[in-house]
């Protein structure tokens, strides 16, 4: 049986779930394949959406018009906004989510999305067709479809690659080895040479999960208690608060007699013998990682956090272990909160494939095969909110393609590093590849201060409704809220302040009274005062912050923000239309690097490896140096 579409997804995680929304919203005919309908976007660990950074992604896929902040909303059991410590462009919102209905959600935006099919079933092949370029006379690999273990024959113009941890994936606990792509899931066993017999080169990462335990056997009296906020955060821009029951988190520390069990076990762990050869992730390690590395520590926090608002699950963030599983229940066992523990199943590893992402355009089109676009874990990526962005890129970017009448008509959307932690994401990709599983941070951004949490919608809203992918509704909105700010700093920037009317109030805040008369923004910017002080002092100001809507906490942030912060954000701007200078100078096609001289061996090494479109990419490669983009310089002016 064959069927024929625009635009292929395969695997239906958080990845390919974004992408094939984001095809199917920009009119392409899109198919996704997904094994289980019923485990769609499954949460495979954490049953929790955003972080420190993530959460920035998150609000960025939801100013382009995805779905992952519009399910999270719905679903959230907890909402934290972690980082308020410091400066906003640390604050990072993040979610505890109803894993269940978190999945159901998800498919309910899938029935509803128009142009859009679900097929289950496993993919096997990947279908190719060969040609030669007319231009250069070389062979030209083109995607044209898979084929899949059922036998059924899927083509399409473009086919995004979103498999997960499934490739050839195998699981361990202890010594114990089981294929699969997660617990009770099958690997997917040829669908890797399928692809790289073309040219492109897999390798082997791991990842892992903690201990799931019956809450009915858990002492929370033991423990510390760990509450969300009140604050009506949320993660659309489109939505109201969710519905849920909101629940605590709990907190405990591990203790020496547990860390004698875990090292007990070390001879057997499969990080340890030997067994797993492949990269694990160094920012989420294992308990007995955490061990080894840090001997001289006597205890670790854990956090046990519930897997949904009506079940008896809880997820032990902080105890991932691939360790036998009777030395997992029995070190938990020497914690007095979970001294008479049950568990629903103990932490595994699991190894899988992945592609080396210096092979792919920043388009997330592979540069070996045409049309074959990839996203999410099999990039070299970890965490569902990196993989939500990819594949909103990669669908994107699919549907475009797919459109285009020709390969020089194709104009692929790319978001820059100023523009976006996906942008900052998918360079770091394709310029640096991956020595182990990518996460995204704060630190990774140089212009981290212009790619706020609050402000996404600002960056990217108007971008996408020019795609097609935002809608008439999400643009109306920002429009509305762009106003409502602007009117906020006009205010501020123009009401005048008279000493003797506001100098008792001001002392009473904690702040320095006036010696002369300024205009608001001068008391606004003081650290002690923010506009929900001020606005119950200054009459007028109240006023301004309650035009009606539903999100006027959200604006008066985001206004207090830019007028706080103005002078920061814009010195960055400055730097970041400096470095666009070099991204407008192209340099794909211009050198043979290998005869260059003038460059390090090393330079010319990774230049002729990945073969940057810009000076600017070229310059954020490991390996090329400054001198080496002065000599590049210097080639091109001549």
């Amino acid at each position: 049986m064959k069927f024929n579409y625009d635009v292929l997804v395969i695997g239906g995680g958080h990845a390919g779930c974004e992408a094939a929304c984001a095809s199917a919203n920009m009119g392409a005919k899109t198919c996704l394949v997904t094994m289980d309908m019923n485990k769609i976007a499954q949460m495979s660990c954490n049953p929790a959406v955003g972080g420190i950074a993530k959460g920035q992604i998150v609000r960025e896929i939801d100013a382009l018009g995805g779905q992952m902040g519009l399910v999270t909303d719905a679903t959230s059991i907890q909402f934290r906004m972690l980082n308020v410590g410091k400066g906003p462009a640390m604050w990072s919102p993040r979610a505890q989510c109803d894993r269940g209905k978190f999945i159901w959600e998800w498919r309910r935006h899938l029935d509803e999305t128009e142009n859009l099919d679900i097929w289950q079933d496993q993919a096997d092949e990947l279908l190719v067709e060969e040609s030669t370029d007319a231009s250069s006379g070389n062979s030209v690999v083109s995607a044209i479809g898979v084929r899949t273990i059922w036998g059924a024959e899927l083509y399409a113009k473009c086919v995004v690659v979103t498999a997960g941890t499934f490739l050839n994936g195998l699981m361990h606990i202890g010594r114990k080895m089981v294929p699969g792509g997660r617990i009770a899931e099958p690997a997917v066993a040829h669908f890797t040479e399928s692809i790289t017999r073309h040219g492109v080169t897999s390798a082997r990462m791991k990842t892992g999960t903690p201990v799931r335990i019956d809450k009915r056997s858990v002492h929370f009296e033991e423990m510390e208690i760990q509450p969300g906020e009140s604050k009506p955060y949320q993660f659309s821009y489109m939505n109201k608060a969710g519905a849920l029951k909101q629940l605590p988190c709990w907190t405990v520390n591990t203790n020496a007699e547990v860390h004698e069990v875990l090292r007990s076990g070390l001879a057997d762990s499969p990080l340890y013998n030997g067994q797993i050869q492949s990269i694990g992730p160094r920012y989420c390690p294992s308990i007995e990682t955490k061990l080894v590395t840090f001997p001289e520590r006597d205890k670790h926090p854990l956090f046990l956090e519930p897997e949904g608002e009506d079940t008896n699950e809880m997820y032990l963030n902080g105890f991932s272990s691939s360790l036998p599983m009777d030395v997992q229940i029995e070190a938990l066992k020497k914690m007095p909160a979970f001294k008479d523990i049950k568990v629903y199943r103990p932490g595994y590893a699991i190894e899988y494939d992945f592609f080396d992402p210096t092979q792919l355009n920043h388009s997330l089109e592979s540069k070996v095969i045409k049309n074959l676009f990839m996203a999410g874990q099999v990039n070299g990526t970890t965490g569902y909110e990196e993989a939500g962005g990819q594949g909103t890129m990669a669908g994107i970017n699919a549907a475009l393609k797919a459109g285009s009448e020709s390969e020089s008509q194709f104009a692929p959307f790319i978001l820059h590093r100023d523009e976006a932690y996906i942008g900052v994401l998918i360079d770091d990709l394709v310029t640096k590849g991956v020595d182990e599983p990518y996460r995204m941070f704060t630190s990774r951004a140089e212009y981290r201060i212009l790619l706020r949490q609050d402000d996404a919608d600002t960056r990217l809203t108007e971008k996408a409704y020019a795609l097609g992918l935002a809608k008439s509704d999400r643009l109306d909105w920002w429009k509305e809220k762009k106003e409502h700010i602007e009117e906020i700093e006009t205010f501020c920037q123009n009401f005048a302040i008279k000493p003797r009317l506001i100098n008792s109030a001001l002392e009473a805040l904690g702040t320095t009274p006036l010696q002369f008369g300024c205009k608001l923004i001068d008391l606004v910017n003081r650290p002690q005062l923010n506009l929900s002080n001020l606005s119950e002092i200054i009459p007028q100001l109240k006023e301004v912050l309650n035009r009606p809507n539903n999100r006027k906490e959200e604006i008066a942030e985001a206004a207090e923000i830019r007028m706080k912060y103005s002078g920061y954000i814009e010195r960055e701007r400055v730097v970041a239309e400096k470095m666009h200078r070099l991204e407008n100078i192209k340099i794909r096609g211009h050198f043979n690097y290998e005869e260059l001289q003038g460059l390090s061996t090393e330079c010319r090494q990774k230049l002729m490896k990945i073969q940057p479109e810009t000076l600017a990419q070229a310059s954020r490669i490991p390996g090329v140096s400054p001198s080496d983009i002065n000599v590049l310089l210097v080639l091109m002016g001549r």
